[in-house]
């Protein structure tokens, strides 16, 4: 199944929304970043998003390219994005929970 990116790095890369709760968010990347590092993008819709990240690490499985689950803390996030992060994860769950063809 293919991961619809919903976050486009400053850096270069992307990422999709996993799970947000408040101010925690996890992210699958095509990039990885340092715990303590701070890392910046933008949603699809253009809303800019910005990360400290606790956690990172490689995705389990053979992958080309490797993708990395990155965990972390929202900075300066607004209630609607916060609410559209929310969207987006609750989104990839129930495409996850649907039966396969």
């Amino acid at each position: 199944m293919a991961t619809v990116a919903h976050v486009r790095w400053e850096k270069g890369g992307e990422a999709s929304v996993e799970t947000a709760e408040g101010d925690l968010v996890t992210l699958v990347s095509t990039m990885s970043s340092a715990p303590g590092s701070r890392i910046a993008g933008a949603l699809e819709g253009g809303a800019p998003i910005r990360v400290k990240v606790a956690r990172c690490r490689r995705r389990d499985g053979a992958q080309d390219p490797p993708s990395y689950v990155i965990e972390g803390r929202l900075l300066d996030a607004s209630r609607s994005l916060r609410e559209a992060l929310a969207a987006l994860a609750l989104a990839a769950a129930s495409a996850e929970g649907e039966p396969r063809a």
